[in-house]
């Protein structure tokens, strides 16, 4: 496991959400995104969201990885069945975080976001890092039936990315 990488990507994405705000106008914030309902503030909220959840995840992992896997499978069916609440909680969601957490104040979340997660990082065993749970897959396209988590870690980058090349900042 190349805890390195990891701590870098978070660096990367939390140095590039500064980059994406700090240079982006009020006009391009309240911009479409390309391909979501969201404007390009509540988007970079959202991306900023994934990191907060990777919080919420890493307990689970924790958690269900003590557990038998079929209360895992089970947990992860009762997620994929709510998709379509998922989804919409996740648009509104983000939609009204973004009111307070806008462009003068994402960012700071954001730093205590990732080291939160840097500091959790360097502190979990590699026996840790192993452990893993099933996941919603219906719930996001990086969600895969069973995670481990290094690859939860892994995961918030990957959102990022897809969700970077959806804004319209210009």
């Amino acid at each position: 496991m190349d805890r390195a990488a990891i701590a870098a990507d978070l660096e990367r994405a939390r140095v590039l959400l500064h980059e994406l705000v700090d240079g982006a106008s009020g006009d391009k914030l309240d911009r479409r995104s390309s391909g979501t309902r969201w404007t390009n503030e509540q988007l970079l909220f959202h991306m900023v969201f994934g990191y907060m959840v990777v919080r919420r995840l890493l307990v689970l992992v924790r958690a269900f990885s003590r557990l038998p896997d079929r209360a895992g499978r089970g947990f992860a069916r009762v997620l994929d069945a709510t998709t379509p609440a998922f989804h919409q909680i996740n648009y509104l969601g983000s939609c009204a975080a973004a009111t307070v957490f806008d462009h003068r104040r994402m960012g700071r979340k954001c730093d205590r976001v990732i080291a939160t997660l840097q500091r959790s990082l360097a502190d979990e065993s590699e026996a840790n890092l192993r452990r893993s749970m099933a996941f919603p897959v219906r719930w996001d396209p990086f969600f895969t039936e069973t995670m481990t988590l290094e690859q939860v870690y892994r995961y918030p980058g990957k959102h990022f990315d897809f969700h970077r090349a959806q804004l319209t900042l210009g």
